[in-house]
């Protein structure tokens, strides 16, 4: 896996814009999560069944997954120009198609799911085959190009062996297909000696995907200001909104104050990370839609809410290895972290039949990890304030030659 702490100035290359059209695809993702999204609102004994969370758990990757294939070549090799374009344009055709296919009963929108979702990674796997031969000349870049069609092809090709043993195996080889994508482009990366991500931009198009997945958040909280204007409608409403209020401000300071944009590195954990990150916030948006329905079972509602909140907050601290320090953060802060999760733990299980201690709770865990994070921020600046008044001219210099 990359070093993500080696440094390069703004200057050594042209900054990378995300444009318009990477806007727009973007959007139909969060269309198509939302369709998926969809699926844990049919309850089975009091919560959703196996089946049904785990067609979600392989549809949210499926999607995310697709969407950080094309993000990887859009930042690499993009151009925005019309070839782009008309590859972009023919995979946000294909993806209504998995939209339209991720439903309760499926099984007659099957086909059309499997082969949508191949065909996609067939086109960026051309969009590499195509961008190969522009670089003969550097064999480094040529070989992760050549790996990275592989890749998708081999995925592909898993993904329609499914559709003739779906009957048998019932969707299951699709994990095989997820699984084969993450390893591979783990493996076409390595052994790469210089990095050819822009990750200003990269961080950029992964920041903007998590506040579209914050306004599918937003849209799910508009259920608690139904019901009439009470004491207890205020009261859960307010109580929800700070809530995805004190997310967002989490994110915005690891994101803003925290992560050094200017970082050389492949980017490749970066994105796992956000893939966990936007699926749990996926599991949050669900889950504080299932705090206010009366027939979802109060501890099974309880215990997924505690686990969205977990995986988020665990993807958000795996950020910290992005700061401008380098490293992530010191052991005695991560402590702190954990701590105040196994309190909010204790005492949300402890409360679960009263909700209203049990949102107040949410609310105050969340923006008591924001302002933990934003000390963590402070000290990232003072840290770097003295380290540019002790040697601003070598500054770049020396940090790269203490952690080569």
């Amino acid at each position: 896996m990359e070093n993500p702490l080696k440094i390069i100035t703004s200057n050594d290359k042209e900054e990378k814009k995300v444009e318009f059209l990477e806007l727009i695809y973007d959007l139909i993702f969060v269309y198509v999560l939302g369709r998926n999204n969809s699926l844990l609102h049919s309850l089975s004994g009091g919560f959703v069944s196996a089946w049904t969370f785990m067609a979600y758990i392989l549809g949210s990757l499926v999607a995310i997954q697709i969407w950080m294939f094309s993000t990887y070549y859009i930042n690499m090799f993009g151009r925005n120009k019309t070839r782009d374009h008309i590859f972009l344009f023919i995979n946000m055709y294909l993806l209504y198609y998995i939209a339209e296919g991720t439903r309760q009963h499926w099984e007659g929108y099957v086909t059309q799911y499997y082969v949508a979702w191949a065909l996609i990674l067939v086109n960026i796997g051309i969009q590499y085959l195509i961008e190969s031969r522009n670089h003969r000349g550097d064999p480094g870049i040529l070989r992760m190009t050549k790996r990275m069609a592989a890749v998708l092809f081999g995925e592909a090709v898993i993904v329609l062996t499914e559709l003739a043993f779906f009957e048998k195996a019932g969707g299951w080889i699709a994990s095989t297909a997820i699984l084969f994508g993450v390893f591979g482009t783990i493996f076409a990366g390595t052994g790469s000696k210089e990095a050819v991500v822009d990750f200003s931009h990269l961080s950029e198009r992964a920041m903007l995907y998590v506040v579209f997945t914050f306004g599918e958040m937003i849209i799910a909280i508009a259920s608690y200001f139904i019901g009439g204007f009470s004491a207890s409608s205020v009261y859960f409403s307010l109580m929800a909104f700070l809530i995805v209020v004190g997310l967002f401000l989490s994110y915005e300071m690891i994101y803003d104050h925290i992560i050094d944009r200017e970082l050389r590195t492949t980017g490749m954990s970066y994105m796992i990370v956000h893939i966990a990150l936007i699926f749990a916030l996926n599991n949050i948006t669900t889950s504080l839609e299932f705090m206010r329905d009366e027939e979802v079972s109060l501890l099974p509602k309880t215990v997924f809410l505690i686990l969205a909140f977990t995986l988020c907050y665990i993807c958000l601290l795996s950020l910290g290895r992005y700061s401008t320090v380098g490293g992530g953060m010191p052991g005695r802060v991560l402590a702190r972290f954990v701590a105040t999760g196994a309190g909010f733990v204790v005492l949300m299980l402890l409360f679960r039949n009263n909700m209203w201690v049990n949102v107040a709770l949410t609310c105050a865990f969340v923006f008591v990890i924001f302002l933990m994070l934003r000390h963590f921020a402070s000290h990232i600046a003072a840290h770097q304030k003295d380290r540019l008044a002790a040697a601003p001219e070598d500054h770049v210099q020396s940090v790269n030659k203490a952690v080569e």
